[in-house]
Parts: structure tokens; sequence; C-alpha cells
């Protein structure tokens, strides 16, 4: 398949939104989300992916939504004043094709941070690479340390090998001088034997990050075999993998503001009501589908709803 990049985006959804939040964000604080891809549109379809298995797999880049109304509505929501604007969503925001152009677009509009959450199984393409080095936080992922493993946990595209996805790492490293924080996703019994650590590890001294941040599932995720890591021995690892690593915490002071506490109380007012898919609860709040998540894991951990799979759906309900 050919990498394609062209200026044509696909048909404006009616009163679709391109920018949610701000959020509570375990790493950027209270994050403004720019949804640059439709949903389930990624290189990859992993099996842990809280938004469910991918629809659309794909490498093809291109103006998956319009530019300008991006910028529109961003510019409507920087009163809110975030601590970072995020390119992230509902795919890999690194298919869009413009990316490079937006980045600088936000830098000329606001001087809040721009971060982008990207998979990083693109960064071996260089046009990929040069349209993130504007950006002020780059945080991929890297969620194995052998082919094997990359192919049975992240599923990727045909065109994009271990070998490759790798080395776009490494040399987005040598090119891109800001922060660069690199994600590795742990699963228990898959990536957590020893050997497979010390593949992840050799990896990790390749690219040479700024900072690891060890992560695991905290809800429900596209494959219910796709098993968490129990916390402590997360802590153990995460010391293991590279000296300037941590396991991403909860940033309890920023979910505890009124903002976040009234929305995930709505979410709970609804599920008290009647069982609820996130795509239900997106539609009857008026949410984004990936603030939704955001607020069901938090009630998730509490306790105080429950997931149930229905006909290949998932749906949460209160738990009375």
């Amino acid at each position: 398949m050919t990498v394609a990049a062209n200026n044509q985006s696909e048909k404006t959804l009616p009163g679709r939104k391109y920018i949610f939040g701000p959020v509570p964000s375990r790493r950027l604080g209270r994050s403004m989300g720019v949804d640059l891809i439709p949903f389930k549109t990624c290189s990859y379809d992993c099996i842990y992916c809280q938004l469910g298995r991918t629809t659309n797999k794909t490498i093809e880049r291109k103006e998956w939504v319009p530019f300008d109304e991006v910028i529109s509505q961003l510019k409507e929501k920087l009163y809110l004043k975030p601590d970072y604007i995020t390119l992230s969503g509902s795919g890999e925001p690194t298919l869009f094709s413009r990316c490079g152009e937006l980045i600088a677009k936000i830098k000329d509009v606001t001087n809040i941070p721009v971060a982008v959450l990207t998979n990083g199984s693109l960064l071996w393409l260089p046009e990929v690479r040069k349209s993130l080095l504007s950006a002020d936080r780059v945080v991929p992922s890297l969620d194995a340390g052998s082919d094997h493993i990359f192919q049975y946990v992240n599923r990727p595209h045909p065109e994009i090998s271990f070998k490759k996805m790798v080395e776009g790492l490494v040399i987005f490293r040598d090119e891109y001088k800001g922060q660069y924080w690199l994600e590795v996703f742990l699963l228990a019994g898959v990536t957590t034997p020893e050997l497979e650590i010390d593949r992840l590890k050799s990896c990790i001294h390749s690219i040479q990050p700024d900072i690891v941040q060890v992560n695991t599932v905290t809800r429900p995720p596209a494959e219910m075999f796709a098993e968490p890591v129990p916390k402590e021995r997360l802590e153990r690892l995460a010391a293991q993998l590279f000296e300037n690593s941590e396991v991403i915490a909860d940033y309890r002071g920023v979910h505890e503001k009124q903002e976040f506490v009234s929305q995930r109380d709505d979410v709970l007012t609804l599920l008290q009501r009647r069982p609820c898919s996130v795509e239900d609860i997106a539609s009857g709040l008026g949410l984004h589908r990936n603030e939704v998540v955001k607020y069901i894991e938090e009630l998730l951990k509490e306790g105080k709803i429950e997931a149930k799979a229905q006909n290949q759906k998932l749906y949460y309900k209160a738990v009375i």
C-alpha cells in the first residue's frame, strides 16, 4: 500500500466535535483534545485499546477532517485555558497529513503548549517526523520488545514491521529537540516475563527518551484477555526498564476540580437511570467519546458503576 497525502478532507459530519475537553489527563493535567481522525481509524489494532477494535486499519495519510473547521472550533474553546492542547482522539493522529501545519497554526493563535500522543508506528516516515518537530511534547508508545509480541499486542498494519517502528523511534530522538516521553504499556503474562522486560529495556536504551511512563490496563480493553499488571509489580518493573521512569499516576487534584466532578456526576446520574454504552452517554450528554471514557474509568475505579458485555457491545450501569 502506498502512503498517500492529499488535501481533500472527508465530508464534514453535521455537528461533529473535533475539540474535546479539557479532560483530566494523568500526563498533561487539564488537556484539551484535538480529534483529527475518524473513530477507530488507526495503524494498529491493539488488544488493550479502551476504544475497542480498529475498524479501519490503514497507513494512508490525508486530511481526514477539515483543517479550517478544526482551527475554528479550537479558537472557540481557548477561553477554557487548558494546560495542554493535545493531538490525540479516536485514532492515530499522525495519519492526519497536515499535522505540521496544524501545530504551526495552533502556535500562531495561542502560547498554550502542544502535545502529541501517538502510537509511534509511523515515525519511520521522514514526513511524519518532520511534522512533529515543532510540538512541545511528543509521547509515542512502545508496547513490545520483540516482533512476536509486537504482532500479538499491537496487531499492526502489514507495512509496519517491528524493526521499522523501533528505528523510527530512535531516529526521531536524534531529530527532535522537545520533551520526548515514551509510554510503555505492560500486559500481565505477555510483556512481563523477564525475557520480554530485558528486550524492552534494550529498545528503550536505544531510543533514549527523556522519561519512560509505564502503564497497564485500567479501562475495559478491546480484548478481555488483555490483563492488567498489579500496581506494586508495575512499580518494580518500571524501575527495571529505565532509570528515569514512573508509573503513570492519577492527577487527583485535577480530577477533583468542580468542572470535572460535575460532568462525572452527570454520567453517573444517567447510568443510574439505565445502562448505556460509551456512544449512548456521549450522545445523551453532548460529550465527546474520549471525555466519556475518562469519566467511565474514574467511576469504575470508585466502584460506582460496572461494565457488562451484551450483544458484542459494552454497557455500563450504576452499582446500587
